[in-house]
């Protein structure tokens, strides 16, 4: 240990002398030793004598004051051999002894050497608390000096030699480098120099501060470098204090360490005896020996059963197993199978929507040339009726004038005179009802429409004219599939049923869910419709059971069960597509017919057939379907367009009402009456079919009251009253009530 006490400065020969002199009061203040002090300090300002000493006494160098003398201190003096008689050694063994000296000195004997270990410590005693160390006082190291150093005892100092052998052997092992197997790094192989590396722990970056601000930086610097030094020295770290005391407890330097204790004397403390065992009997030891013969053989059966469980157990994920295979094969093939299919339908949808608006195309032209038939018809009746009406009622006179028509040059055309024109279409009609009776024999039907027979019939030149454009487009449906060459787009039962029939066949869970029927309902729809283009089911005897459509669907809607027994047979999971097609593309068709013209409502002929054909949809979709309904709403307009045409004609001759002499006023006001007998008696064949729905009876009662009683009422006793009295007898009798006559 190393501890450094401040030096005082020198001074002066007379005031190291005081000093000196006042310490040695201070040590002894008797008046001999301050004589003896001045004696000295007397002796000291003499002449610097030699301070080697030779062992001589002070007698004879105050004797010989002019000889060389030794001076000697005290310590010398009571060390100088020989000359102290106890020290001298014996002249003989027998004077010699080990007992204690006369003049005090111990004699090491065992006794004495026994007390000496006894009062001897075993460990280092404890350092003394010297006070906190103030670390603000300024320390000079050249102003110091060295007061001590403890140095452990066994601590040698090594020699020059053995340090130039450490060197040595070091500048080997570097020349040789670091061992293979080692892991460490020796501290000369790190790369770079100390000086960098810890350059921010030394003094290498430091700069000399030259001008004021920089010292006066500087000085702040260090100031708050001694503030966290000092807060640094205040922090106590239990760890740290903890590791620190025990280093000293070690080193035998822990100032808190105490004494430790005596240690215990053991007594010795014998093993207990155990407590006596009687001798097993042959009784016991065969019950126990039963009872474990009974829980092995437990054991083993519960190991059997266990045992057969597993082995069901995997004969069970055996089977599993090669039904998930399976699985997992037939969703494989099923995935396949429906990528083709897929593929499949959608070359049909690419065909389709190629050729739908073409057949489109076709029966918006079909429509129109029923619609300009119809409208050709209803302008002969009108004029036929105007013609009549004007010689029973007079002609009234025009509200709207015509325009003047214009020829080429710009001249006005002569109109002709509406009097002559209805002498010659009379005559013209009149002639070519006798051309008929001449040609054909007529039968008693025949004569029952004798006088309105040629209402719904088209002029030969317009007749033909007709004939030729359904017949082209007919043609031009034939010939929309001329350039197919698949059969199977060709006919859908090649195609369509093959796929859809496979499919329900094959994956009927499936079929059943994404409803596969309709499917094949809304594709097979086109081909329908390309086979009815040009059917007119007024003018053709065809039924609907007569289209190849009809018996396709019949024929796949039947397949599903054909192998199974007829009396176990259910019905097809997907209906009955025969009526799921007449609702679809069937019903629709025909009302566009009915409400463009198709049906003329004053022919029994056409509402026989229009009857024939909502038979046959009621048979396939019911009378309460919403299809069905249509048709009948579909029909209703047809009539009650003709009862207000009817009333429409009839108002203006009525407000003029001039009826002036005329031979032809009774034909006339016949005609008007059978032709309004015609209309109610086909009005009423229609109620008869679909009974009082949507007001047919009331229709009926309209025109007998609204058209036929003001027309007979103008000739009551020349055949009016006649012809209104067969109407009303018609009527049911709920209806007949209502009619004012």
């Amino acid at each position: 240990m190393l501890a450094f006490k401040k030096s005082k400065a020198r001074s002066g020969q007379r005031t190291r002398e005081t000093e000196e002199s006042v310490e040695e009061v201070d040590v002894d203040e008797s008046p001999i030793s301050i004589a003896s002090s001045k004696v000295k300090s007397k002796a000291k300002r003499a002449k610097a004598k030699s301070k080697l000493s030779f062992g001589g006494g002070d007698e004879e160098d105050d004797a010989d004051a002019g000889t060389f003398q030794l001076k000697k201190s005290s310590l010398s003096r009571k060390l100088t051999l020989g000359t102290h008689p106890a020290n001298a050694p014996p002249d003989t063994l027998d004077q010699a002894t080990i007992g204690a000296r006369s003049n005090g000195a111990p004699v090491y004997d065992a006794a004495y050497l026994s007390e000496l270990k006894a009062s001897m410590q075993s460990t280092r005693p404890p350092m003394p608390d010297h006070g906190v160390y103030d670390v603000d006082i300024p320390m000079d190291v050249e102003d110091r000096a060295i007061v001590s150093l403890d140095t452990p005892s066994g601590v040698s100092i090594p020699t020059q030699s053995h340090i130039q052998a450490v060197r040595e052997k070091r500048e080997r092992l570097r020349a040789i480098g670091p061992h293979p197997e080692s892991r460490l790094m020796r501290e000369e192989d790190e790369l770079g120099e100390g000086d960098d590396e810890y350059a921010q722990y030394t003094s290498a970056q430091e700069r000399i501060a030259l001008g004021k601000k920089s010292r006066k930086i500087e000085a702040i610097k260090r100031k708050d470098a001694m503030q966290e030094m000092i807060a640094d020295a205040d922090e106590q770290d239990e760890e740290t204090v903890e590791w620190e005391r025990e280093q000293l407890r070690r080193g035998g330097l822990d100032p808190f360490a105490t004494a430790s204790a005596a240690p215990e004397k053991q007594v010795y403390k014998p093993a207990p005896i155990p407590p006596p065992t009687n001798l097993p009997e042959l009784g016991p030891a065969i019950e126990r020996l039963a009872q474990s013969l009974a829980a092995l053989k437990a054991s083993h059966t519960s190991n059997v059963n266990v045992a057969a469980s597993f082995s069901n157990e995997q004969e069970q994920l055996d089977i599993r197993e090669t039904e998930l295979r399976d699985m997992v094969a037939q969703a494989e093939t099923k995935r396949s199978w429906f990528a083709d299919f897929k593929e499949w339908m959608e070359s049909v949808a690419t065909f389709l929507d190629e050729k739908y608006p073409e057949l489109e195309r076709l029966e918006s032209e079909h429509i129109s040339m029923l619609k300009e038939r119809a409208g050709m018809i209803t302008q002969r009746r009108k004029e036929d009726d105007e013609d009549d009406l004007s010689v029973v009622f007079g002609t009234p006179p025009q509200r709207d004038p015509q325009p003047d028509e214009l020829d080429e040059l710009g001249r006005t055309v002569p109109r002709a005179d509406p009097v002559a024109l209805r002498k010659v279409r009379r005559v013209a009609r009149v002639a070519h009802r006798k051309c008929r009776q001449s040609r054909n024999a007529l039968s008693e039907d025949d004569w029952e429409e004798e006088g309105y027979s040629t209402d719904s019939s088209l002029p030969p030149s317009d007749a033909q004219d007709y004939r030729a454009a359904i017949q082209r487009i007919t043609t031009g449906g034939e010939e929309l599939l001329s350039d197919v060459a698949a059969a199977e787009f060709k006919d859908p039962s090649l195609g369509l049923a093959k796929w859809f029939g496979e499919w329900r066949k094959r994956y009927g869970d499936s079929y059943t869910g994404a409803w596969g029927g309709l499917g094949l309902v809304g594709a097979w729809e086109f081909w329908v419709r390309l086979e009815l283009l040009g059917w007119d089911p007024l003018d053709s005897s065809d039924n609907l059971d007569d289209f190849s459509w009809y018996s396709a669907l019949h024929e796949y809607s039947q397949s599903y069960d054909e192998d199974a027994d007829a009396e176990t047979s259910e019905p097809p999971p997907d209906g009955d597509l025969v009526s799921a097609m007449i609702s679809t593309a069937v019903v629709p068709r025909l009302c566009k017919m009915l409400e463009s013209g198709g049906l003329d409502p004053y022919s029994a002929h056409d509402v026989k057939r229009i009857i024939d054909v909502a038979e046959q949809v009621e048979a396939s979709i019911g009378s309460d379907h919403h299809k069905f309904l249509m048709i009948l709403k579909s029909m209703h307009s047809v009539f009650e367009n003709a009862t207000i045409a009817a009333e429409t004609l009839l108002s203006p001759f009525l407000r003029f009402n001039r009826p002036q002499f005329d031979p032809e006023a009774i034909a006339a006001r016949n005609r008007l009456l059978t032709r309004a007998s015609k209309l109610v008696s086909v009005m009423l064949r229609w109620r008869k079919y679909t009974g009082d729905k949507l007001g047919a009876g009331a229709l009926c009662v309209r025109l007998i009251n609204n058209y036929a009683l003001p027309i007979a009422r103008s000739g009551w006793e020349v055949g009016g009253e006649q012809t209104t009295r067969q109407m009303v007898d018609a009527l049911p009798q709920d209806l007949a009530t209502s009619v004012n006559l």
